[in-house]
């Protein structure tokens, strides 16, 4: 699979505006992706049963840096508490509250982590109840479209210019609110293909896929155990070459090794959060296909039609999907003058078991994102483990950013193994380019991948 059918697949195609863009390369240190999570402080009491921390973490994935810990405090992975998963290759910061004494949240001493105890609450947190995330990502390696290196003042123009093309286009700070790469695997889209043989009941196929699906980009080690498990499905002779960082895969394996068979068991060894990430993704797919397809037609994101589902838009950036409203003839005038406001927001679909889909025009564009992956008359029913069952909502189809600044960032000796070996053939980015330091906000539930990929115009897994 191609870098360019992977965009395809994962309905991540077109652009606001025509431009080169500045190319380049994301992470290429740990250092160059930091994100700091915009919440409040559960309220503090001495008396509470939960411990509340913030938690900075360094090339750490949140799941597995979640298990650590709850191993670190004695207590099941589900007894700790967070509002969003980030990035893995990226310094983050995040409250978390953990069920357990504070004093042994305090004596937990995790490497590449730093733990602060800020107290104790009643409260816990849930997924998508901080306000938003302050990003600060350097870009290396600028060029132009040939591969030619720019220099920061000409990187810089062109970001300036297509934050203009994006204003005039959405009418604001804002940029269409595609579900990003990371969701799926910008190299090894699995996690969409999973949750379709969730949703279809077929767990043989869900962990067939999620252990020995091939990547376009991946280490030696891991194609080796991937490709003999597709060659042999054995599970202890896979288990003898497996990685010791594909422990989600190593888990399922040792399940089959000793319950030969039961690829349902083998499934439930992923953490809950990313067993509902499957069937997430698969929903991503249809969101970001029924944008796309909106967007090729010329149909605006931010001027509603008639038959569009609009939703309030509050403070902090999200929708409150509770007041969506319907686009008729006779308030199309009001609605389109509140979007324009910035009061409301055109929405798209997520779709599950009681989704609600757009009429007329619009309602065409949603229903060919179902079509065009297969899900036209899926059920989302998942019997065998029903918590995975989902009812569906919707999703604004733009999305506003702030505080955007952009500057020159010094280079860097310190560069990963990519950066050494050099650009191959199709990368658009050049070792002698610039480097720029952009810094943003985003509403939660948004991907900062995906604005920087109006900015950069490179491939998926440059980002």
């Amino acid at each position: 699979m191609t870098e360019r059918s992977i965009e395809s697949k994962l309905g991540l195609t077109g652009w606001t505006s025509p431009s080169e863009g500045i190319g380049g390369l994301l992470k290429t240190r740990i250092e160059d992706f930091r994100v700091e999570e915009l919440s409040k402080v559960p309220a503090l009491d001495d008396k509470g049963r939960f411990t509340v921390a913030r938690v900075t973490m360094v090339n750490w994935e949140t799941n597995r840096y979640l298990r650590r810990l709850a191993r670190a405090c004695r207590i099941n992975r589900n007894r700790i508490f967070s509002s969003g998963i980030k990035d893995k290759r990226a310094i983050t910061s995040q409250i978390l509250v953990i069920d357990a004494p504070r004093k042994r949240v305090e004596q937990v001493e995790i490497p590449d982590s730093t733990i602060e105890v800020l107290g104790r609450t009643h409260h816990k947190v849930g997924m998508g109840d901080h306000d938003g995330n302050r990003f600060t990502i350097t870009v290396r390696g600028c060029c132009d479209s040939l591969g030619q290196p720019i220099d920061a003042k000409e990187a810089m123009r062109r970001v300036h210019e297509i934050r203009q093309a994006l204003t005039e286009s959405m009418g604001s700070d804002a940029f269409p609110n595609w579900i990003g790469p990371q969701r799926f695997g910008s190299t090894r889209p699995v996690t969409p293909e999973v949750g379709r043989a969730v949703i279809e009941d077929d767990f043989e196929r869900a962990v067939d896929l999620y252990v020995g699906m091939e990547a376009t980009r991946e280490s030696s080690d891991a194609e080796e155990f991937r490709t003999l498990w597709r060659e042999t499905r054995d599970p202890e002779n896979c288990l003898e070459i497996a990685p010791d960082r594909l422990g989600y895969e190593s888990a399922m394996l040792n399940h089959l090794s000793r319950n030969p068979g039961d690829y349902l068991g083998a499934f439930r060894t992923l953490p809950h959060s990313l067993q509902l990430l499957m069937v997430h993704s698969i929903q991503s797919m249809v969101f970001n296909h029924s944008l796309s397809a909106r967007m090729e037609a010329g149909l605006s994101l931010i001027k509603p039609e008639i038959g569009d589902l609009v939703a309030p838009l509050q403070q902090n950036g999200r929708i409150d999907v509770g007041k969506m409203a319907s686009v008729s003839e006779s308030n199309l005038e009001r609605c389109r003058r509140n979007c324009g406001l910035g009061r409301l927001a055109v929405t798209g679909p997520l779709p599950g078991r009681d989704a609600v889909f757009s009429g007329d025009r619009p309602g065409e564009f949603e229903m060919e994102g179902l079509v065009s992956i297969g899900l036209e008359g899926t059920s989302w029913l998942v019997p065998q483990i029903p918590r995975l069952t989902t009812s569906g909502t919707r999703r604004a189809l733009s999305v506003p950013f702030r505080d955007l600044s952009v500057e020159e960032a010094p280079e860097s000796e310190i560069q990963s193994e990519r950066w050494l070996e050099g650009p191959l053939e199709a990368e658009r980015w050049h070792p002698e380019g610039a480097c720029l330091r952009m810094r943003f906000t985003l509403p939660a539930g948004t991907y900062a991948t995906v604005l920087m990929r109006e900015f950069m115009r490179s491939p998926l897994d440059h980002y």
